[in-house]
C-alpha cells in the first residue's frame, strides 16, 4: 500500500506592523514506491491546490485586509486579522482507491467566516479520478434514487430536530446538487452541499451517506 504524508504551509503576514492575515493550509503527499506515475499525479495535483490557496492569502486576500485595516483606523472601528485554514480528512483508502475531502474556510471580515468543501476520489490503479455515475454502473436513474434517499434523511432530520433545513429544501436540493461533490466512506458514498444550499449556516455542510454494496 502507500503512506499519506501530511504537508503543512503556513504563514503571518503584517501589514504596518499589525498581523492581517494569517494561514495554515494541509495538503496529502503519498509516500509509495508502487504507482509512481500516478502517485506523482496525485502529489502534483494536491501541492498545486496549496499553492493556489498560498497565493490567494498573499495576494487577493492580503490586499483586501490592507484596504479594510486601513479604513477601520481611520474610522475608530477595530479589525480582526483575516484568516484561511484548509484541512483534508481521507475517508476512504483501500485496494488502490482513495476518497478525500478538504475544508478551505475563510475568514474575512463580517460575524463569521465561511467554508468551502471540495471532494477528491482517486483510483490509483490509473491515476485518474472517477465520477459518481460510475459508482451506480451509469444507470441514468440514480440521481433520483440519490435524491429520494436526501429528501427522507432531512426529512427525519427535521422530525427529530437533529439538523434544520430552508423551506423549500426540496427545491434547493435539486438546484444545487453536484455531481463532484461527494466522497467513499465504509459501505457508502457521502454527497454533500454547501453552507447556505439547502440549510442555514448553523446548519454547516449537509452530508448524506447513501449505502452502496459491499466492496
Amino acid at each position: 500500500m502507500f503512506d499519506i504524508q501530511k504537508m503543512i504551509i503556513e504563514n503571518y503576514l503584517y501589514y504596518k506592523n499589525q498581523l492581517i492575515v494569517k494561514y495554515q493550509i494541509e495538503y496529502p503527499r503519498i509516500v509509495s514506491s508502487a504507482y509512481y506515475y500516478t502517485t506523482r499525479k496525485f502529489n502534483y495535483f494536491n501541492q498545486i491546490k496549496a499553492m493556489e490557496m498560498k497565493l490567494y492569502a498573499e495576494k487577493e486576500l492580503y490586499e483586501n485586509a490592507k484596504q479594510i485595516y486601513d479604513y477601520n483606523m481611520n474610522h475608530n472601528y477595530p479589525f480582526s486579522p483575516y484568516e484561511l485554514i484548509y484541512t483534508y480528512t481521507i475517508s476512504y483508502q483501500k485496494n488502490n482507491i482513495l476518497s478525500l475531502y478538504g475544508d478551505q474556510y475563510v475568514y474575512a471580515g463580517g460575524a463569521h467566516g465561511s467554508t468551502i468543501r471540495t471532494s477528491q476520489n482517486w483510483n490509483l490503479s490509473n491515476g485518474t479520478q472517477f465520477s459518481l455515475s460510475s459508482l451506480f454502473h451509469e444507470d441514468c436513474s440514480y440521481v433520483i434514487l440519490l435524491l429520494k434517499e436526501i429528501f427522507h434523511q432531512i426529512e427525519t432530520q427535521i422530525e427529530n430536530g437533529s439538523n434544520s433545513y430552508f423551506e423549500d429544501y426540496a427545491k434547493l436540493a435539486v438546484e444545487t446538487f453536484q455531481f463532484d461533490q461527494f466522497y467513499l466512506a465504509e459501505h457508502s458514498v457521502a454527497l454533500f452541499y454547501q453552507q447556505y444550499d439547502i440549510a442555514p449556516y448553523s446548519s454547516g455542510i449537509p452530508v448524506f451517506f447513501i449505502q452502496l454494496g459491499d466492496g
